[in-house]
């Protein structure tokens, strides 16, 4: 059985540089959920417009977050929707309680700790400017989430470097596997 993905991309969206939007010209099947406002964007907006997304799916998504994203990712799960999904890869999930993150958000402080009901996995660097690590591992014990440090890659994203990013789809199609199983 073969997932669908759903990628959400952060603040300010992922430009055609980075691994969603590559993931995405390389999997068709794989969809971007739109945004209406990656500049300025307001939590509960975005949680109702992935939520319409979700509930469009056939069958429950696996979720790929980048940044802000993983914020909405952990919004969306305490928002009570009656709508499942399969999974959540979170990549280099922003602190947005941290001193160097913008301050053009709505809605994501405080940062939601909670256990997630569904499998996840947290993807992080050394030496991103949004999140220490630590404080990344932080998010995903709280999460329930397995974690991995991919070592010092920056934000994990186009201007870090991360185009198609063989080894991020890799990990992130073992883990839909283990989903099926």
């Amino acid at each position: 059985m073969e997932y669908q993905v759903l990628t959400l991309a952060g603040l300010w969206n992922s430009g055609p540089q980075h691994w969603q939007t590559q993931w995405e010209v390389k999997h068709p099947s794989w969809k971007r959920v739109p945004h209406s406002d990656y500049e300025t964007p307001d939590s509960d907006k975005w949680v109702a417009e992935l939520d319409a997304a979700i509930a469009a799916c056939e069958r429950p998504p696996v979720l790929a977050a980048h940044s802000l994203s993983c914020s909405l990712v952990m919004r969306w799960a305490a928002s009570g929707s009656r709508h499942r999904i399969a999974g959540a890869f979170l990549v280099a999930p922003s602190d947005t309680e941290g001193p160097s993150y913008p301050s053009c958000t709505t809605g994501f402080q405080p940062m939601q700790l909670q256990a997630l009901p569904f499998p996840a996995i947290v993807v992080s660097s050394s030496n991103d400017i949004y999140v220490g690590e630590a404080r990344a591992r932080q998010f995903a014990e709280a999460w329930g989430a397995r974690f991995v440090s991919i070592g010092p890659a920056g934000h994990i994203n186009g201007d870090a470097g991360y185009g198609p990013w063989p080894e991020g789809e890799a990990m992130l199609l073992k883990f839909c596997e283990e989903l099926n199983r």
